[in-house]
């Protein structure tokens, strides 16, 4: 803990498990106070709370799904009553379903497009409203916005939205004193990557980058406590965090 960490909040929508629970611990780790937030696993959530509190850190789990504004005002609610604000929102919350964009149901379009525009856009909306000044923002993009993979375009698309929304929101808060960014990802070693794909798929597109590995959840933590702590001149940007993919 430090200075600029001690009685900070944060929460972590998407906490319950994969890169939300390593960026939940991380920025446990650094001090903040953070609420877990989950969709419906509340016994991933409470694991999670657990394993922060276990290392001296405190921690509270909320639920709610982040594309309806009453259930994410409500914990948002919870954890200003729990610690008293709020100053760091990094939202991980999302899925991803992949298909050639000519075969897609558009029922998955609709769903994940609720999940990663919608819930981004709403938990964006009541953060800029409620954090504290010297907050952050963090939501998450993906690195396929670069790399271009085929059967990503729906997800592609859902996630150049939050890109888009995350740097207008960030001239839109001036003189607040809040950053706003975005991580994106690349293919890193959790089951919303891995599901679905044979290990020679995953071998091949571990030996994309220099570093001839996937991600880990922790690599992309690293990139979100810097975000939501130390690099207060960064802001309106999307932090590319995958090994030089690309």
């Amino acid at each position: 803990m430090t200075d600029d960490t001690a009685g900070r909040v944060a929460l972590v929508t998407g906490g319950s498990g994969g890169i939300g629970r390593a960026v939940a611990e991380r920025l446990a780790a650094d001090g903040l106070a953070v609420a877990v937030h989950h969709a419906g696993n509340a016994a991933r959530a409470e694991e999670t709370r657990s394993a922060i509190t276990r290392s001296g850190g405190r921690a509270v789990t909320v639920g709610g799904d982040v594309a309806d504004e009453r259930a994410m005002a409500a914990a948002f609610d919870a954890v200003e009553e729990a610690f008293g604000g709020i100053d760091v929102v990094v939202n991980t919350a999302g899925i991803m379903l992949l298909s050639p964009i000519a075969t897609l149901d558009l029922a998955d379009l609709d769903r994940m497009h609720r999940t990663n525009v919608r819930g981004a856009f709403v938990v964006s909306q009541l953060a800029a409203n409620r954090l504290r000044p010297g907050g952050a923002i963090v939501n998450f993009s993906t690195s396929v916005t670069r790399t271009r993979f085929p059967a990503y375009g729906a997800y592609v698309a859902s996630k150049a939205a939050v890109e888009g929304m995350t740097l207008v929101l960030a001239r839109e808060l001036r003189g607040k004193d809040i950053t706003v960014n975005a991580v994106a990802p690349g293919p890193t070693a959790t089951p919303l990557f891995t599901e679905g794909k044979s290990q020679e798929e995953i071998d091949r597109i571990a030996a994309m980058n220099p570093a001839e590995r996937l991600g880990t959840p922790e690599d992309i933590a690293e990139a979100v406590a810097f975000l939501a702590g130390p690099a207060r001149w960064i802001n309106g940007q999307v932090l590319f965090a995958n090994g030089g993919m690309a």
